[in-house]
This record gives C-alpha cells, structure tokens and sequence, in this order.
C-alpha cells in the first residue's frame, strides 16, 4: 500500500489537488497498487480551525511519509498576521530541506497553441538559498531596511549547496540528451554566480559524456525563446530558475501546463508551478495538467529511490499518456483555447487510463 500525503491548498487548489489524485488513483489500481491517500491541515482553512496555515500535527504527519502533494497557495490572501511570514509551503521546504526544484517544461500535443512547438527542456532550481530573502537564512530573512529609505538584501551562495545541485542537473542529463547549461551573471556577479558557475563546472568533470556550456541569464532567457531545441538540462540559483521556468512554462502552452517537484535525497513533494488564482477558484475552469504531471513526477521520483516500487514509473508514464492523449483530442481548458472544464477534462483522462 502506497500512503502520500495531500494538502489542497488555496484558491484552486482543492480543485486540481482532486483531479490529480483520482488520476493517480485510477492509473495505481490499474497495476493493482493501493494508494492511501492522507489528508492533512494547511493553507486558509487550517488558519480557521488551528490558528495556523501550517499546524505542527502536518508537520509530523509528513514527517513519516516520503511523499506528498502539495496544491497552491498564497499567504497574500492570509489575514494580517500571517501575510509577512514564510508562506506555508516555503516553511515545508525548509523544514525537510527540500533542495532541488525540478521544472520541466514540455510542449505535450501539437493541439496546444505553444509559442515553441517541440520545447523540452528540464530547468533545475536549487532551492534553498541564492536571491531569494526567505531561503538564505537559518532565522529570519535575508532582506532589510536600516532606514525607511534604503532596502538591502542578501544573496548567499555556499559550494555544497552548489555542488548538490549540480549533480542532480548532470545526473538527470546523463539519461535525457546530455547537455547541461549553466545559467549565471558572472559579468557583473562574479563572485556569487560565479561560484555557482565554477562549482557546476568542476562537477562536470565526473560526467564526462554530458556536454556542459555557460551562459548569461539574459541572453540565455532570450535563446530559449528563438532556439529552444539547443536546451536540454538547466541548472540555476534559486531566483534565475524560477523566471526561467515560467518563462519555459509558458512557451510550452500555459503556465497550467508546468509541474514541478522539490525532493531532498529521502523526500518529494509534487507542486505545481504556478499559483492559486484565487481570480477563478470554484469555477472549475482551472488547468488540472500541472497538477496531474507533477503527481506523475513524484511517482516517477519514488520509482527511482525505491528499487522496489518500480512499477511507480509505469503509473507515471500512463498518467502522462493518457493527458497526451486527451490533448491530442482537443481537450483543453481555457487557457491553452480550450473550452473544457476542470472535471470535464479530468473525466476524459480518467476514461483514456
């Protein structure tokens, strides 16, 4: 018996979170694999009933599991008190030191309106520290005002945190097309990013058959765009990882379409790219896709660490068929010009596993 963690999350996110664990639900029985699924406090709702978006029993709850499905959130629509702490998702990220964001972004069907037809490309983000004030500090955050005048912040940039992440850049590039880029601003970063630049390089020489090239993150941002097949593996600080993936995510179709997950060595946690949309909450027009591949993603992830649950990989693979498929058909929700809804289109996935 598989047991995963859920948390629904906010705004959409009951919505496609249900969506992607009865997909999931139907392609692991299909293989005659159970699957609890644990329910567990978070987001809005938890504030109502604990006084917290991330009660402590969640924490612990998770603590046993290997696996969890996170739905999106945002502490922007929190009250008052809980808008300018660490969003609930980052404190779970932190907690379990989920370090490497892996972002895909593919054109799936050629009935998606994609602004790069044929785009596949992994970007791999690592997630602890760089740019970003809520993850480059033990306690507290890493931006500040010594006056109501100057705003300052903090980047940090260590070599294990480098070196770590590089290597699940190589490594993932070792079984796609064998290249990886690294993207960095050494010209005008030299010293921060170009230590990430030169730890990536020197974990480069252990993988000898993986072509390796630097690029600036400007230029890099715009040859994504005009030659999208020249990408395969990119490996980013956590800032740069996360603009280029959006940015990859929409090229591919939508920003619906982009999953992700955040593992440690032990532990996974599949999150979707992008938001809650609180805009269209409960009107059931909001993309599942993301949502249903980042689940596939962290099935595909258990396969890999568990010799034994390899049949996880065929679960995932079947997932990601059977949303192929139905895309192929013309089934699309409304932002890839569509008109299906979100259980119209989980109803059709369901039919074609």
């Amino acid at each position: 018996m598989l047991t995963l963690g859920v948390l629904a999350g906010d705004g959409i996110g009951p919505e496609i979170v249900a969506s992607a664990t009865q997909i999931a639900e139907r392609a692991l029985g299909s293989l005659s694999i159970g699957v609890q699924w644990r329910a567990l406090p978070f987001g809005l709702t938890a504030i109502g009933e604990f006084g917290t978006p991330l009660p402590a029993q969640t924490l612990a709850e998770l603590d046993g599991l290997s696996g969890w499905i996170l739905g999106p959130h945002d502490n922007a629509g929190y009250p008052e008190e809980f808008r300018g702490m660490l969003s609930p998702g980052g404190a779970i990220r932190k907690h379990f030191n989920l370090f490497a964001n892996i972002r895909p972004a593919r054109t799936l069907s050629t009935a998606v309106d994609a602004v790069c037809p044929g785009l596949d490309v992994i970007i791999v983000r690592e997630n602890t520290e760089g740019f970003y004030a809520d993850r480059n500090m033990y306690y507290g955050a890493g931006e500040f005002m010594p006056t109501p005048d100057v705003a300052l912040a903090v980047a940090v940039f260590t070599r294990p945190a480098c070196e770590r992440i590089a290597h699940q850049a190589f490594q993932l590039a070792a079984v796609r097309r064998k290249s990886v880029t690294i993207a960095h601003k050494t010209n005008v970063l030299a010293k921060t990013t170009g230590l990430f630049r030169d730890v990536c390089l020197t974990v480069a020489e252990h993988y000898p058959d993986v072509e390796v090239r630097g690029e600036h993150i400007d230029a890099l941002a715009a040859r994504l765009v005009s030659h999208p097949s020249d990408f395969d593996v990119i490996v980013a600080e956590n800032m740069f990882g996360d603009i280029l993936s959006d940015l990859a995510g929409q090229l591919s179709g939508s920003l619906g379409m982009a999953p992700s997950i955040n593992a440690s060595l032990t532990r996974a946690m599949a999150q979707a790219a992008h938001g809650s949309a609180p805009d269209i909450a409960g009107r059931d027009i909001a993309n599942p896709v993301a949502m249903i591949l980042s689940t596939a993603m962290l099935l595909r992830w258990l396969a890999g660490r568990d010799a034994d649950a390899s049949a996880l990989g065929v679960v995932a693979e079947r997932i990601e068929d059977a949303v192929r498929r139905v895309l192929d058909a013309g089934v699309g929700t409304p932002d890839i010009g569509g008109s299906a809804s979100t259980s119209f289109f989980t109803e059709h996935v369901l039919a074609a596993l």
